[in-house]
């Protein structure tokens, strides 16, 4: 029976209408964000999942930068280390040449000239090889001016309880040996000064190949975190991702339905004017 005061398929037909209205709108949202969960109400459980997992991807940012800042100062110390190295060799080989007792006064005077000129540019090295602020060569904790052995501590997780460390070490002129400084004026010193400076060389050995060492370990550790990153960038698109090419589909079919929904309300909205013919002559 048709009425004016109720128009049931009407009422049906707008209802079917909002929930294709709805569903068209979740997904657009879909289509547009990229996204098929994007917040607490579309989701709350897989939401909580990936927030948690958002967040140590952000702390895993400082864990990396951390990391590089770790291997920037092992790479500035190495560079250093190794070119001491390089002069404690010129040293030797000055110390040999000047305690050869076939060689004049004036040609260890000579000797010794540029034996002197070495220790400072060791010296230099030392005092330079820093890197934002830091400097693990000269023996001193981070004022500059307190001698400290402790190492240097560098994040490696994302609750930031676990560290990993780059020893100090000291390769001033003093603790090497040769911050007499010893000089090659005569045989008796030039030999003196060459076991000083073999020792220096051993020393300085042992101390590179213990940095070399922890810079090799902080590299693969970074690589490891770099990896770790992209796998819960990959979890948390497993998690919240739209597939886009099934929401395409499925965006293309609902704007047919919501074109038919339309129709179908515009011709049960015509159903009540059957009761006007009842009126006509």
């Amino acid at each position: 029976m048709a009425s004016i005061n109720t128009n049931v398929s009407a009422q049906i037909a707008l209802q079917n209408l909002n929930a294709i209205s709805d569903r068209l709108t979740a997904t657009q949202n879909r289509v547009s964000t990229g996204l098929k969960v994007q917040g607490a109400k579309d989701n709350a459980a897989v939401w909580a999942v990936a927030q948690n997992q958002r967040a140590d991807t952000k702390a895993y940012e400082s864990v990396t930068n951390s990391l590089k800042r770790a291997t920037s100062i092992a790479d500035v110390s190495l560079a250093a280390g190794e070119s001491i190295s390089d002069l404690i060799i010129q040293l030797k080989q000055k110390a040999t040449a000047a305690a050869d007792p076939g060689g004049s006064e004036a040609t260890r005077k000579a000797y010794n000239n540029e034996f002197q000129a070495i220790l400072l540019s060791i010296k230099s090295f030392v005092d330079n090889a820093t890197f934002d602020g830091k400097n693990i060569l000269n023996g001193m904790g981070d004022d500059g001016v307190t001698p400290s052995t402790d190492p240097l501590s560098f994040l490696a997780n994302a609750d930031a309880t676990d560290t990993i460390s780059l020893d100090r070490q000291d390769f001033t002129l003093a603790t090497l040996g040769l911050g007499g400084p010893p000089d090659l004026l005569e045989i008796d010193d030039a030999a003196a000064a060459l076991g000083l400076v073999t020792t220096a060389l051993e020393t300085v050995s042992a101390g590179l190949a213990a940095m070399g060492a922890q810079a090799t370990r902080i590299e693969n550790h970074t690589a490891f975190v770099s990896k770790l990153v992209d796998a819960l960038e990959v979890g948390i698109g497993n998690l919240v991702d739209a597939d886009l090419a099934k929401e395409s589909a499925k965006l293309q079919a609902l704007q047919v339905q919501q074109q038919l929904g339309v129709q179908a309300l515009s011709i049960a909205n015509q159903a009540p004017q059957v009761i006007l013919s009842l009126f006509r002559n």
